[in-house]
Protein backbone atom coordinates (compact mmCIF):
# COMPACT_ATOMS: atom_id res chain seq x y z
CA UNK A 1 0.00 0.00 0.00
CA UNK A 2 1.62 3.58 -1.26
CA UNK A 3 1.29 6.83 0.99
CA UNK A 4 -1.36 7.74 -0.74
CA UNK A 5 -3.93 5.06 -0.85
CA UNK A 6 -3.41 5.36 2.88
CA UNK A 7 -3.79 8.87 3.03
CA UNK A 8 -6.62 8.24 1.33
CA UNK A 9 -7.96 5.59 4.48
CA UNK A 10 -7.08 8.40 7.13
CA UNK A 11 -8.77 11.57 5.40
CA UNK A 12 -12.19 9.98 4.72
CA UNK A 13 -12.84 9.20 8.79
CA UNK A 14 -10.90 12.62 9.85
CA UNK A 15 -13.34 14.22 7.51
CA UNK A 16 -16.44 12.52 8.88
CA UNK A 17 -15.17 12.96 12.47
CA UNK A 18 -14.55 16.66 11.65
CA UNK A 19 -17.91 17.14 9.95
CA UNK A 20 -20.09 15.37 12.73
CA UNK A 21 -17.99 17.07 15.49
CA UNK A 22 -19.47 20.87 13.56
CA UNK A 23 -23.14 19.38 13.53
CA UNK A 24 -22.78 18.13 17.15
CA UNK A 25 -21.53 21.49 17.73
CA UNK A 26 -24.39 23.42 16.17
CA UNK A 27 -26.98 20.80 17.41
CA UNK A 28 -27.90 19.56 13.88
CA UNK A 29 -28.74 16.41 13.04
CA UNK A 30 -24.84 15.00 11.73
CA UNK A 31 -26.48 12.11 9.42
CA UNK A 32 -28.12 14.45 7.66
CA UNK A 33 -25.00 16.67 7.45
CA UNK A 34 -22.53 14.16 6.43
CA UNK A 35 -25.37 12.92 3.43
CA UNK A 36 -25.38 16.62 2.02
CA UNK A 37 -21.54 16.99 2.42
CA UNK A 38 -20.42 13.74 0.80
CA UNK A 39 -22.82 14.70 -1.94
CA UNK A 40 -20.93 18.25 -2.69
CA UNK A 41 -17.68 16.36 -2.05
CA UNK A 42 -18.79 13.62 -4.89
CA UNK A 43 -19.81 15.63 -7.16
CA UNK A 44 -17.02 18.40 -6.98
CA UNK A 45 -14.60 15.77 -6.79
CA UNK A 46 -15.49 13.94 -10.07
CA UNK A 47 -14.02 16.99 -11.87
CA UNK A 48 -10.64 17.06 -9.89
CA UNK A 49 -8.46 15.04 -11.41
CA UNK A 50 -6.24 12.80 -9.38
CA UNK A 51 -9.66 12.59 -6.78
CA UNK A 52 -10.21 9.33 -4.87
CA UNK A 53 -12.99 7.83 -5.46
CA UNK A 54 -14.80 6.02 -2.29
CA UNK A 55 -16.77 3.34 -4.30
CA UNK A 56 -19.22 1.36 -1.89
CA UNK A 57 -18.26 -2.51 -1.59
CA UNK A 58 -20.94 -4.53 -0.77
CA UNK A 59 -19.20 -7.13 0.80
CA UNK A 60 -17.72 -4.56 3.17
CA UNK A 61 -20.92 -2.69 4.28
CA UNK A 62 -22.80 -6.58 4.53
CA UNK A 63 -19.93 -7.97 6.80
CA UNK A 64 -17.47 -5.39 8.33
CA UNK A 65 -20.28 -2.52 9.41
CA UNK A 66 -23.93 -4.22 9.28
CA UNK A 67 -23.37 -6.39 11.99
CA UNK A 68 -21.69 -4.49 14.68
CA UNK A 69 -24.27 -1.32 14.31
CA UNK A 70 -27.41 -3.86 14.43
CA UNK A 71 -25.51 -5.66 17.30
CA UNK A 72 -25.30 -2.55 19.42
CA UNK A 73 -28.76 -1.11 18.47
CA UNK A 74 -30.45 -4.44 19.50
CA UNK A 75 -27.54 -4.61 22.68
CA UNK A 76 -28.96 -1.24 23.23
CA UNK A 77 -32.65 -2.37 22.84
CA UNK A 78 -35.67 -3.83 25.30
CA UNK A 79 -36.37 -7.01 25.35
CA UNK A 80 -39.43 -6.38 27.42
CA UNK A 81 -40.91 -3.47 25.35
CA UNK A 82 -39.87 -5.28 22.00
CA UNK A 83 -42.32 -8.28 22.98
CA UNK A 84 -44.69 -5.92 24.40
CA UNK A 85 -44.80 -4.63 21.34
CA UNK A 86 -44.11 -7.43 18.98
CA UNK A 87 -47.42 -6.98 17.17
CA UNK A 88 -46.86 -3.32 15.49
CA UNK A 89 -42.72 -4.71 14.88
CA UNK A 90 -43.58 -7.91 13.12
CA UNK A 91 -46.54 -5.90 10.61
CA UNK A 92 -43.75 -3.71 10.30
CA UNK A 93 -40.73 -5.43 9.74
CA UNK A 94 -42.41 -8.71 7.83
CA UNK A 95 -45.48 -7.24 6.43
CA UNK A 96 -44.81 -4.07 5.40
CA UNK A 97 -41.41 -4.38 3.61
CA UNK A 98 -43.37 -7.68 1.81
CA UNK A 99 -46.34 -5.24 0.98
CA UNK A 100 -43.63 -1.99 0.04
CA UNK A 101 -41.54 -4.92 -2.55
CA UNK A 102 -44.96 -5.93 -3.92
CA UNK A 103 -46.11 -2.67 -5.03
CA UNK A 104 -42.77 -0.76 -5.87
CA UNK A 105 -42.06 -3.85 -8.02
CA UNK A 106 -45.34 -4.00 -10.21
CA UNK A 107 -45.25 -0.31 -10.28
CA UNK A 108 -41.46 0.34 -11.72
CA UNK A 109 -42.43 -3.31 -13.58
CA UNK A 110 -45.31 -1.08 -15.77
CA UNK A 111 -43.78 2.12 -16.13
CA UNK A 112 -40.10 0.68 -17.34
CA UNK A 113 -39.87 -0.80 -20.76
CA UNK A 114 -38.50 -4.53 -20.64
CA UNK A 115 -37.83 -4.47 -17.16
CA UNK A 116 -38.75 -7.61 -15.90
CA UNK A 117 -41.00 -8.54 -12.93
CA UNK A 118 -38.60 -10.36 -10.97
CA UNK A 119 -35.86 -7.57 -11.65
CA UNK A 120 -38.71 -4.90 -10.27
CA UNK A 121 -39.52 -6.93 -7.46
CA UNK A 122 -35.82 -7.22 -6.76
CA UNK A 123 -35.25 -3.69 -6.80
CA UNK A 124 -38.87 -3.22 -4.44
CA UNK A 125 -37.18 -5.53 -1.89
CA UNK A 126 -33.64 -3.40 -2.07
CA UNK A 127 -35.47 -0.11 -1.19
CA UNK A 128 -38.54 -1.87 0.91
CA UNK A 129 -36.76 -1.53 4.72
CA UNK A 130 -36.12 1.08 6.47
CA UNK A 131 -32.46 1.37 7.81
CA UNK A 132 -31.40 0.43 11.39
CA UNK A 133 -28.60 2.92 11.80
CA UNK A 134 -30.76 5.78 10.26
CA UNK A 135 -33.75 4.98 12.54
CA UNK A 136 -31.84 5.06 15.79
CA UNK A 137 -29.43 8.24 14.79
CA UNK A 138 -32.68 10.40 13.81
CA UNK A 139 -35.31 8.68 16.50
CA UNK A 140 -33.08 9.40 19.85
CA UNK A 141 -31.90 12.35 18.83
CA UNK A 142 -35.90 14.01 18.56
CA UNK A 143 -36.76 12.66 21.95
CA UNK A 144 -39.44 10.58 20.78
CA UNK A 145 -41.69 8.67 23.00
CA UNK A 146 -40.41 5.59 24.08
CA UNK A 147 -42.96 3.64 22.88
CA UNK A 148 -42.32 4.79 19.16
CA UNK A 149 -38.90 4.22 19.50
CA UNK A 150 -39.17 0.80 20.63
CA UNK A 151 -41.57 0.12 17.48
CA UNK A 152 -38.97 1.75 15.10
CA UNK A 153 -36.03 0.11 15.99
CA UNK A 154 -37.53 -3.42 16.11
CA UNK A 155 -38.70 -2.71 12.91
CA UNK A 156 -35.25 -1.67 11.74
CA UNK A 157 -33.66 -4.64 13.67
CA UNK A 158 -35.80 -7.33 12.08
CA UNK A 159 -37.03 -6.11 8.33
CA UNK A 160 -33.35 -6.53 7.39
CA UNK A 161 -34.18 -10.55 7.59
CA UNK A 162 -37.08 -10.14 5.41
CA UNK A 163 -36.14 -7.50 2.54
CA UNK A 164 -32.73 -9.67 2.08
CA UNK A 165 -34.37 -13.03 1.89
CA UNK A 166 -36.55 -11.62 -0.74
CA UNK A 167 -34.21 -9.80 -2.42
CA UNK A 168 -32.35 -13.60 -2.88
CA UNK A 169 -34.98 -15.02 -4.06
CA UNK A 170 -35.70 -12.28 -7.40
CA UNK A 171 -32.20 -12.48 -7.69
CA UNK A 172 -32.51 -16.03 -8.03
CA UNK A 173 -35.55 -16.09 -10.55
CA UNK A 174 -33.40 -13.45 -12.97
CA UNK A 175 -30.68 -16.29 -12.84
CA UNK A 176 -32.68 -18.76 -14.11
CA UNK A 177 -33.29 -20.54 -11.01
CA UNK A 178 -36.66 -21.41 -10.88
CA UNK A 179 -39.07 -20.29 -7.76
CA UNK A 180 -42.33 -20.88 -6.98
CA UNK A 181 -44.25 -19.07 -4.52
CA UNK A 182 -44.49 -21.89 -2.02
CA UNK A 183 -40.70 -22.37 -2.56
CA UNK A 184 -40.40 -18.79 -1.83
CA UNK A 185 -41.69 -19.24 1.48
CA UNK A 186 -40.19 -22.09 2.53
CA UNK A 187 -36.57 -20.21 1.52
CA UNK A 188 -37.95 -17.39 4.33
CA UNK A 189 -39.22 -19.68 6.94
CA UNK A 190 -35.88 -21.82 6.56
CA UNK A 191 -33.62 -17.89 6.68
CA UNK A 192 -35.66 -17.00 9.36
CA UNK A 193 -35.69 -20.00 11.67
CA UNK A 194 -32.12 -20.85 11.04
CA UNK A 195 -31.14 -17.24 12.11
CA UNK A 196 -33.30 -17.34 15.27
CA UNK A 197 -32.34 -20.90 16.04
CA UNK A 198 -28.53 -20.03 15.30
CA UNK A 199 -28.63 -16.75 17.33
CA UNK A 200 -30.53 -18.45 20.26
CA UNK A 201 -27.76 -21.43 20.31
CA UNK A 202 -24.88 -18.69 20.36
CA UNK A 203 -26.91 -16.59 22.83
CA UNK A 204 -27.20 -19.06 25.61
CA UNK A 205 -23.14 -19.63 24.46
CA UNK A 206 -21.79 -15.89 24.84
CA UNK A 207 -24.40 -15.44 28.35
CA UNK A 208 -22.57 -18.63 30.02
CA UNK A 209 -18.90 -17.16 29.08
CA UNK A 210 -19.88 -13.67 29.80
CA UNK A 211 -20.94 -14.55 33.45
CA UNK A 212 -17.80 -16.42 33.88
CA UNK A 213 -15.41 -13.98 32.66
CA UNK A 214 -14.00 -11.18 35.15
CA UNK A 215 -11.47 -9.60 33.02
CA UNK A 216 -13.23 -6.40 30.93
CA UNK A 217 -10.51 -6.64 28.29
CA UNK A 218 -10.96 -9.58 27.57
CA UNK A 219 -14.86 -9.61 27.39
CA UNK A 220 -15.20 -6.60 25.71
CA UNK A 221 -12.91 -7.65 22.71
CA UNK A 222 -14.70 -11.19 22.90
CA UNK A 223 -18.35 -9.00 22.86
CA UNK A 224 -16.68 -6.76 19.43
CA UNK A 225 -16.10 -10.48 17.99
CA UNK A 226 -20.10 -11.47 18.69
CA UNK A 227 -21.63 -9.41 15.49
CA UNK A 228 -19.16 -10.72 13.09
CA UNK A 229 -19.31 -14.52 14.64
CA UNK A 230 -23.30 -14.64 14.57
CA UNK A 231 -23.68 -12.98 11.69
CA UNK A 232 -21.41 -15.67 9.77
CA UNK A 233 -22.48 -18.49 11.46
CA UNK A 234 -25.87 -18.14 10.33
CA UNK A 235 -24.48 -16.80 6.79
CA UNK A 236 -22.58 -20.38 6.36
CA UNK A 237 -25.72 -22.35 6.03
CA UNK A 238 -27.71 -19.59 4.03
CA UNK A 239 -29.71 -18.81 7.21
CA UNK A 240 -30.51 -15.31 8.11
CA UNK A 241 -27.17 -13.22 9.65
CA UNK A 242 -28.53 -10.27 10.26
CA UNK A 243 -31.99 -12.05 12.85
CA UNK A 244 -29.18 -14.10 14.16
CA UNK A 245 -27.27 -10.95 15.42
CA UNK A 246 -30.04 -8.74 16.17
CA UNK A 247 -31.05 -12.42 18.33
CA UNK A 248 -27.52 -12.85 20.18
CA UNK A 249 -27.56 -8.68 21.01
CA UNK A 250 -31.43 -8.51 22.79
CA UNK A 251 -30.82 -11.62 24.43
CA UNK A 252 -27.16 -10.57 25.89
CA UNK A 253 -28.17 -7.14 26.25
CA UNK A 254 -31.17 -7.87 28.45
CA UNK A 255 -28.83 -10.13 30.81
CA UNK A 256 -26.20 -7.61 30.88
CA UNK A 257 -26.21 -7.16 34.37
CA UNK A 258 -25.10 -10.70 34.66
CA UNK A 259 -22.14 -10.11 33.92
CA UNK A 260 -19.00 -8.16 35.59
CA UNK A 261 -19.36 -4.17 36.51
CA UNK A 262 -16.04 -3.66 34.72
CA UNK A 263 -17.73 -5.31 31.51
CA UNK A 264 -20.49 -3.25 31.62
CA UNK A 265 -18.68 -0.12 32.59
CA UNK A 266 -16.05 -0.68 29.48
CA UNK A 267 -18.93 -2.29 27.27
CA UNK A 268 -20.54 0.90 27.21
CA UNK A 269 -17.46 3.58 26.16
CA UNK A 270 -16.70 0.49 23.54
CA UNK A 271 -19.85 0.84 21.76
CA UNK A 272 -20.60 4.31 22.10
CA UNK A 273 -17.11 5.01 20.18
CA UNK A 274 -17.55 2.29 17.65
CA UNK A 275 -21.14 3.40 16.82
CA UNK A 276 -20.58 7.24 16.22
CA UNK A 277 -17.14 6.00 14.06
CA UNK A 278 -19.50 3.73 12.07
CA UNK A 279 -22.66 5.68 12.05
CA UNK A 280 -20.59 8.72 10.34
CA UNK A 281 -18.49 6.65 7.83
CA UNK A 282 -20.95 5.01 6.17
CA UNK A 283 -23.71 8.05 5.99
CA UNK A 284 -20.79 10.20 4.24
CA UNK A 285 -20.02 7.16 1.74
CA UNK A 286 -23.71 7.54 0.75
CA UNK A 287 -23.14 10.58 -0.65
CA UNK A 288 -20.27 9.86 -1.92
CA UNK A 289 -21.26 7.39 -4.65
CA UNK A 290 -23.24 9.44 -6.92
CA UNK A 291 -20.24 10.47 -8.94
CA UNK A 292 -20.31 6.76 -9.46
CA UNK A 293 -23.68 5.90 -10.00
CA UNK A 294 -24.27 8.64 -12.36
CA UNK A 295 -21.42 6.98 -15.03
CA UNK A 296 -23.50 4.20 -15.49
CA UNK A 297 -26.52 6.63 -16.74
CA UNK A 298 -24.67 8.15 -19.45
CA UNK A 299 -26.59 8.11 -22.53
CA UNK A 300 -30.11 7.60 -20.98
CA UNK A 301 -32.99 9.99 -20.94
CA UNK A 302 -32.69 12.39 -17.90
CA UNK A 303 -36.71 13.69 -18.43
CA UNK A 304 -37.38 9.55 -18.53
CA UNK A 305 -35.06 8.80 -15.07
CA UNK A 306 -36.56 11.70 -13.24
CA UNK A 307 -39.67 10.18 -14.10
CA UNK A 308 -39.09 6.84 -12.71
CA UNK A 309 -37.20 8.74 -9.92
CA UNK A 310 -40.53 10.41 -8.34
CA UNK A 311 -42.46 7.93 -9.33
CA UNK A 312 -40.69 5.68 -6.93
CA UNK A 313 -39.79 7.56 -4.13
CA UNK A 314 -43.50 8.82 -3.99
CA UNK A 315 -44.63 4.68 -3.87
CA UNK A 316 -42.00 4.48 -1.21
CA UNK A 317 -43.52 7.28 0.90
CA UNK A 318 -46.97 6.45 0.18
CA UNK A 319 -47.09 2.54 0.46
CA UNK A 320 -45.59 3.38 4.04
CA UNK A 321 -48.51 5.65 5.05
CA UNK A 322 -51.25 3.14 3.39
CA UNK A 323 -50.09 0.19 5.24
CA UNK A 324 -49.59 1.88 8.59
CA UNK A 325 -52.84 3.04 8.80
CA UNK A 326 -55.17 0.18 8.57
CA UNK A 327 -52.05 -1.81 10.42
CA UNK A 328 -53.02 0.57 13.40
CA UNK A 329 -56.33 0.22 13.57
CA UNK A 330 -57.88 -2.88 11.38
CA UNK A 331 -56.43 -5.25 14.11
CA UNK A 332 -58.37 -3.31 16.75
CA UNK A 333 -61.41 -3.38 14.96
CA UNK A 334 -61.11 -7.60 14.40
CA UNK A 335 -60.37 -8.56 17.66
CA UNK A 336 -61.40 -7.19 21.29
CA UNK A 337 -58.83 -8.69 23.08
CA UNK A 338 -56.02 -5.68 21.19
CA UNK A 339 -58.76 -3.47 22.14
CA UNK A 340 -58.71 -4.27 25.65
CA UNK A 341 -55.13 -4.50 26.06
CA UNK A 342 -53.67 -2.09 23.92
CA UNK A 343 -54.75 1.81 24.88
CA UNK A 344 -55.94 3.40 21.60
CA UNK A 345 -52.83 4.99 19.63
CA UNK A 346 -52.99 8.75 18.93
CA UNK A 347 -53.64 10.31 15.35
CA UNK A 348 -50.36 12.00 16.21
CA UNK A 349 -48.20 8.63 16.81
CA UNK A 350 -49.48 7.25 13.90
CA UNK A 351 -48.60 10.30 11.86
CA UNK A 352 -44.81 10.00 12.92
CA UNK A 353 -44.64 6.19 12.35
CA UNK A 354 -45.61 6.16 9.11
CA UNK A 355 -43.75 9.18 8.01
CA UNK A 356 -40.40 7.39 9.25
CA UNK A 357 -38.87 5.33 6.85
CA UNK A 358 -35.88 6.53 6.02
CA UNK A 359 -33.71 4.40 4.29
CA UNK A 360 -29.75 3.61 4.40
CA UNK A 361 -26.48 1.97 3.47
CA UNK A 362 -27.95 -1.75 3.66
CA UNK A 363 -30.30 -0.83 0.55
CA UNK A 364 -27.42 0.52 -1.38
CA UNK A 365 -25.13 -2.31 -0.76
CA UNK A 366 -28.08 -4.78 -1.70
CA UNK A 367 -27.92 -2.51 -4.62
CA UNK A 368 -24.14 -2.27 -5.57
CA UNK A 369 -24.45 -6.61 -4.94
CA UNK A 370 -26.88 -7.49 -8.29
CA UNK A 371 -24.49 -9.01 -10.41
CA UNK A 372 -23.37 -7.58 -13.49
CA UNK A 373 -25.41 -8.18 -16.43
CA UNK A 374 -28.15 -8.12 -14.23
CA UNK A 375 -31.62 -6.22 -15.93
CA UNK A 376 -31.79 -2.52 -15.49
CA UNK A 377 -28.64 -2.76 -13.60
CA UNK A 378 -27.49 0.79 -13.46
CA UNK A 379 -31.15 2.43 -13.86
CA UNK A 380 -31.73 0.08 -10.40
CA UNK A 381 -28.84 1.46 -8.60
CA UNK A 382 -29.36 4.76 -8.99
CA UNK A 383 -33.39 4.72 -8.30
CA UNK A 384 -32.06 2.83 -5.48
CA UNK A 385 -29.87 6.17 -4.27
CA UNK A 386 -32.36 8.39 -4.79
CA UNK A 387 -35.09 6.61 -2.83
CA UNK A 388 -32.07 6.37 0.54
CA UNK A 389 -31.30 9.89 -0.24
CA UNK A 390 -34.40 11.15 -0.70
CA UNK A 391 -36.10 9.56 2.29
CA UNK A 392 -32.77 11.01 4.72
CA UNK A 393 -32.82 13.96 3.33
CA UNK A 394 -36.67 14.94 2.66
CA UNK A 395 -38.14 12.56 5.51
CA UNK A 396 -35.24 13.31 7.84
CA UNK A 397 -34.85 16.85 7.32
CA UNK A 398 -38.76 17.26 8.04
CA UNK A 399 -39.07 14.93 11.08
CA UNK A 400 -37.95 17.30 13.65
CA UNK A 401 -40.68 19.81 12.08
CA UNK A 402 -43.42 17.27 11.85
CA UNK A 403 -42.74 16.44 15.54
CA UNK A 404 -42.97 19.98 16.99
CA UNK A 405 -46.18 20.31 15.35
CA UNK A 406 -47.80 17.56 16.62
CA UNK A 407 -46.60 18.18 19.86
CA UNK A 408 -44.81 14.95 20.26
CA UNK A 409 -42.94 14.99 23.23
CA UNK A 410 -41.62 12.03 26.09
CA UNK A 411 -41.49 14.80 28.75
CA UNK A 412 -43.78 12.72 30.49
CA UNK A 413 -42.18 9.73 30.01
CA UNK A 414 -39.26 11.38 31.65
CA UNK A 415 -41.11 12.08 34.61
CA UNK A 416 -42.60 9.46 35.32
CA UNK A 417 -39.00 7.77 34.96
CA UNK A 418 -37.57 9.70 37.23
CA UNK A 419 -40.46 8.96 39.53
CA UNK A 420 -39.63 5.13 39.20
CA UNK A 421 -35.95 5.86 39.36
CA UNK A 422 -36.47 7.92 43.08
CA UNK A 423 -38.64 4.74 44.00
CA UNK A 424 -36.01 2.09 42.80
CA UNK A 425 -33.13 4.34 44.59
CA UNK A 426 -35.01 4.12 47.92
CA UNK A 427 -35.94 0.24 47.63
CA UNK A 428 -32.31 -0.59 46.50
CA UNK A 429 -30.97 1.71 49.31
CA UNK A 430 -33.23 -0.29 52.05
CA UNK A 431 -32.14 -3.42 50.55
CA UNK A 432 -28.20 -2.20 50.68
CA UNK A 433 -29.09 -1.24 53.94
CA UNK A 434 -30.45 -4.43 55.30
CA UNK A 435 -27.58 -6.57 53.82
CA UNK A 436 -25.29 -4.07 56.17
CA UNK A 437 -27.54 -4.98 59.34
CA UNK A 438 -26.96 -9.16 58.42
CA UNK A 439 -23.42 -8.47 57.67
CA UNK A 440 -22.60 -6.23 61.10
CA UNK A 441 -24.34 -8.89 63.07
CA UNK A 442 -21.09 -11.00 64.20
CA UNK A 443 -19.24 -8.68 66.15
CA UNK A 444 -18.16 -6.42 63.30
CA UNK A 445 -20.47 -2.70 64.80
CA UNK A 446 -18.29 -3.13 67.75
CA UNK A 447 -14.77 -4.22 66.52
CA UNK A 448 -15.36 -1.04 63.61
CA UNK A 449 -17.69 0.81 64.36
CA UNK A 450 -16.25 4.11 61.99
CA UNK A 451 -16.73 1.20 59.10
CA UNK A 452 -20.33 1.65 60.00
CA UNK A 453 -20.57 5.13 60.13
CA UNK A 454 -18.42 5.48 56.74
CA UNK A 455 -20.97 3.23 54.97
CA UNK A 456 -23.89 5.39 55.81
CA UNK A 457 -21.57 8.58 55.30
CA UNK A 458 -19.20 8.21 52.83
CA UNK A 459 -16.89 11.88 53.58
CA UNK A 460 -13.51 10.97 54.30
CA UNK A 461 -12.91 7.66 52.65
CA UNK A 462 -11.30 8.30 49.71
CA UNK A 463 -8.76 10.38 51.08
CA UNK A 464 -8.22 8.26 54.05
CA UNK A 465 -8.14 5.21 51.47
CA UNK A 466 -5.40 6.91 49.26
CA UNK A 467 -3.14 6.49 52.10
CA UNK A 468 -4.32 2.63 53.40
CA UNK A 469 -4.01 1.78 49.38
CA UNK A 470 -0.22 1.95 50.51
CA UNK A 471 -0.39 -0.94 53.11
CA UNK A 472 -2.53 -3.30 50.20
CA UNK A 473 -5.27 -3.46 52.76
CA UNK A 474 -3.40 -5.17 55.06
CA UNK A 475 -2.95 -3.86 58.70
CA UNK A 476 0.33 -4.09 60.75
CA UNK A 477 -0.92 -6.99 62.72
CA UNK A 478 -1.80 -8.31 59.43
CA UNK A 479 -5.59 -8.16 60.21
CA UNK A 480 -8.47 -6.25 57.57
CA UNK A 481 -7.94 -2.72 57.40
CA UNK A 482 -10.84 -0.29 57.51
CA UNK A 483 -10.76 0.64 53.97
CA UNK A 484 -10.42 -2.44 52.86
CA UNK A 485 -13.46 -3.67 55.17
CA UNK A 486 -15.46 -0.95 53.69
CA UNK A 487 -14.92 -2.05 50.23
CA UNK A 488 -15.81 -5.89 50.72
CA UNK A 489 -19.05 -4.27 52.50
CA UNK A 490 -20.29 -1.62 50.24
CA UNK A 491 -19.62 -4.36 47.40
CA UNK A 492 -21.96 -6.63 48.97
CA UNK A 493 -24.56 -3.82 49.07
CA UNK A 494 -24.16 -2.93 45.94
CA UNK A 495 -24.84 -6.46 44.85
CA UNK A 496 -28.32 -6.50 46.61
CA UNK A 497 -28.87 -2.87 45.45
CA UNK A 498 -28.50 -4.21 41.56
CA UNK A 499 -30.75 -7.73 42.30
CA UNK A 500 -33.69 -5.50 43.57
CA UNK A 501 -32.98 -3.37 40.54
CA UNK A 502 -33.20 -6.12 38.03
CA UNK A 503 -36.31 -8.12 40.54
CA UNK A 504 -37.81 -4.39 39.62
CA UNK A 505 -37.32 -4.22 36.01
CA UNK A 506 -38.18 -7.79 35.77
CA UNK A 507 -41.80 -7.57 37.58
CA UNK A 508 -42.38 -4.06 35.10
CA UNK A 509 -42.24 -1.15 37.76
CA UNK A 510 -38.85 0.49 36.31
CA UNK A 511 -38.08 0.28 32.76
CA UNK A 512 -35.15 -1.01 31.42
CA UNK A 513 -33.76 2.83 30.36
CA UNK A 514 -34.44 2.94 34.31
CA UNK A 515 -32.73 0.01 34.92
CA UNK A 516 -29.71 1.06 33.06
CA UNK A 517 -29.23 4.92 34.30
CA UNK A 518 -29.50 3.54 37.80
CA UNK A 519 -26.53 0.41 37.43
CA UNK A 520 -24.86 2.58 35.59
CA UNK A 521 -24.04 4.89 38.96
CA UNK A 522 -23.50 1.47 40.91
CA UNK A 523 -21.17 0.30 38.09
CA UNK A 524 -19.11 3.52 38.48
CA UNK A 525 -18.77 3.25 42.24
CA UNK A 526 -17.98 -0.32 42.17
CA UNK A 527 -14.91 0.75 39.82
CA UNK A 528 -14.09 3.25 42.34
CA UNK A 529 -13.96 0.45 44.89
CA UNK A 530 -11.73 -1.65 42.75
CA UNK A 531 -9.50 1.07 42.02
CA UNK A 532 -9.12 2.00 46.23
Amino acid sequence: MDISTALQFVLLPAGAVAIAAFARWRGWPAPLLLVLVGLIVGLIGSHIPGMPEYELDPEVVLLVFLPPLLYSAALDSSFLRLRDFRRPVGLLSVGLVLFSAAVIGLLMHMLIPGLPLAAAFALGAIVAPPDAVAAVAVARRLGLPRKIITILVGESLFNDATALTAYRVAVAAIAGQGVSLLGAFGQFAYAAGGGLLIGLVLAYAFGWLFNHLRDPLISNTISLLIPFASYLAAEAVHASGVLSVVVVGVFLGHRMNRADYGTRVVSYSVWKVLDFFLEIIVFILIGLQLPLILDGLQGQDPWRIAGYSAAIFAAVVVARILWVIPGVHLPRLLFRSIREREPRPTAAHVAVIGWAGMRGVVSLAAAFALPVGFPGRDLLLFLTFVVVIGTLLVQGMSFPWLIRKLGVSSDQEIYKDNLSEAAAQQAAAGAALARLDELTKEGIIETHAEVIDRLRNNAERRAMGAWERLGGGIGPEGEETPSALYRRLRRSMLEAERSVLVRMRDERRIDDEVLRRVTRELDYEEATLARD
